[in-house]
Order: C-alpha cells, then structure tokens, then sequence
C-alpha cells in the first residue's frame, strides 16, 4: 500500500477502496466483522409523558397551565432543573422507572443535578 493511499485511509476518505481499509486493519491487528443488528432492543422511552401518571413531574409542572403531556426530553430536563425539589423516598416505582429510563435513553447514563 502506499504512503499515499494509507493517508488517505487515516483521513477517512470514502474514495478508498474497502480493500485497503481491510489491509490496513489487518497491518495494526484488527479485522472487521458485518452482523445482524440486535433485534431484541426496545426503547422503554415513552413517546409521550402524561403528567397525571407522575405525581411529582405534576407537581414540578406547575408553571405550564394547562399542559397534559410532555415529550420525553422536556420531562428530563424538569426533573434535572427541580432535583432538589423532589422528596425521592416518596416517589412512586413507575416514577423511578421513567426517571432512570429518561437518564439512561436521553442523559448518556447520568442525571445532571
């Protein structure tokens, strides 16, 4: 391969060939696999957050008269602006779950309090 070719290949370039993409690999160790995406994964995220199933997102809330629903994302980001404003002993389990799924699916895993 040449000099050439090989920056090309570290730059990314999609001009080049799935050839020397594989050489390349296979110079430094490594080999590519093609699978079958995992069909068993389900998002938990729900499409629509209702507020009267959340007691204390209802609560947090307040200050959006006559809102019913949220989307996932405006869900978070009450819960992450109120945190210290929740009693967490008194959440209810669903309430639990759609907290930690919204942290897990929308919050890379952490919960920004």
């Amino acid at each position: 391969m040449s000099r050439v070719t090989l920056h090309r290949v570290e730059r990314g370039e999609p001009s080049v060939t799935m050839g020397a993409y594989l050489s390349a690999l296979s110079a430094v160790g490594l080999s590519l696999q093609v699978r079958e995406p995992e069909a068993t994964f389900a998002s938990q995220l729900p499409v629509v957050v209702r507020l009267d199933e959340y007691p204390a997102l209802r609560q947090l809330a307040w200050q959006l008269p006559g809102v019913t629903d949220l989307s996932p994302a405006q869900a978070l980001d009450l819960y992450e602006r109120n945190w210290r404003h929740i009693d967490r002993e008194a959440l209810a389990p669903n309430e639990r779950r759609l907290i930690q799924t919204l942290v897990d699916e929308l919050g890379g895993g952490r919960l920004l309090v």
